[in-house]
This record gives structure tokens, sequence and C-alpha cells, in this order.
């Protein structure tokens, strides 16, 4: 199998995660994986659980749609995230109930939205800032996206959901599940008086762990 075959199989089976973990309901959430000349994205109008393969949209470097079903309406915030991290090789992007919650809330800092609860949301999510609301598919999101995605892998949509760029699929998927387990224990504490890591014990765990 060659390497698009196989970013292929494993886009879709990322899909299927996604929506038996309860994080993709109906046609919400879009997936990309970058290639050497292009990327991969879900198409528009798509369910994470029933993609297929075959079906999958395909951009050329220069963002044009050359194969595939109709990109997602979303297709310009993967590409401006893209093009903001070199680093990254695939970004999730999704509507989980917990962490579209915390985006409504108004009571949280925009600098950074989640508290640091426990070690691994800081080792792979690190800072979530809140990127202001515009309609979905509004590219004046990209500009807003453009002005934090160089300094953060994780990005909260107000009113909208995450979106997390990583390495590789696995390991944006890993980042954006601890994202909304720790949305969900941030909702459940919510008044009570909580523990978070403290400022040095948050330093020590991102000198040690950095996020690319």
């Amino acid at each position: 199998m060659d390497q698009e075959s196989r970013l292929r199989e494993e886009l879709v089976g990322l899909g299927v995660l996604m929506a038996r973990l309860g994080h993709a309901h109906g046609s919400t959430g879009n997936l990309s994986v970058r290639l050497a000349d292009g990327w991969l994205m879900t198409p528009t109008g798509s369910r994470l659980g029933q993609l297929d393969p075959a079906r999958l949209t395909r951009l050329d470097a220069a963002g044009r749609h050359v194969a595939g079903d109709p990109p997602t309406k979303e297709a310009f915030l993967h590409r401006c995230v893209y093009e903001r991290r070199p680093s990254a090789g695939a970004i999730v992007h999704l509507h989980a109930t917990h962490s579209v919650a915390v985006s409504c809330l108004a009571t949280v800092d925009p600098e950074d939205v989640l508290p640091p609860l426990t070690a691994y949301y800081v080792m792979r999510v690190g800072q979530l800032p809140l990127v202001p609301y515009f309609p979905p598919g509004d590219e004046r999101l990209a500009l807003a996206v453009s002005v934090l995605a160089d300094r953060h892998a994780a990005l909260l949509l107000a009113n909208h959901g995450p979106v997390v760029a990583g390495k590789s699929l696995d390991a944006a998927a890993a980042a954006i599940e601890e994202l909304e387990a720790t949305a969900k224990l941030h909702l459940l504490l919510q008044g009570q008086s909580t523990r978070p890591l403290s400022a040095e014990a948050v330093a020590e765990l991102r000198a040690r762990f950095p996020i690319d």
C-alpha cells in the first residue's frame, strides 16, 4: 500500500473512532492530513463515521480541488493552520459537546480557556486560546486563526469547537481527545474548589514535553 492509500485508510479510521466516541454528531467536524503535494480532507456534508477513502477530497499544494468529493467549507481553516505550522502533518476539528460547551462560557480566559487540571492536558494541548466567533465557513476566521496558529497547536473557536494540529493524525487525535476530556472535567468541577497544577509544575512539563 502506498503512503497516500495508507493515509486515506487512517483518516477514515479516525473518523470512525471519533464518531464511536461520540465526538462527531451528524455531519459536524472535519479532518485533514498533509501530503507531499497537497492535502486530503473530509468532504463537505460528510459524516465522520461513514467516510469512503476513495471519495476523500484531494487538494493540491495551491489548495485547488483536484480529486474526490467537494471539500469541507472549512478547508480554508485547515490550510491556514498548515501554513502557519510547517511541522503539522494533520488537523482535527470537532464540535465535541464538552469543548463546545466551554467555548460558550462567558467566564473563560480568552488567552487560556482551560485550567491545567492534569499533566497530560499540559503535555498534549498546552495553552488553549479562544478564537472570536465567526459564522461557519466565514473566511474572516482565517485571519483570526492566523494570529494564533503559529504559537498554539490547539485553538478553541468560540461557540463552535476545537481545532488541533499534530505531527500525525494519531497525535492530533490524542490531543483533541485530551482537550475534550479536560473540558468535561472542567464542567464537572464548576462550583467546586479546584487544585490545578501549579505554575512551576506547568513550566516543568512544558520544558520536558514541548508541543511542536
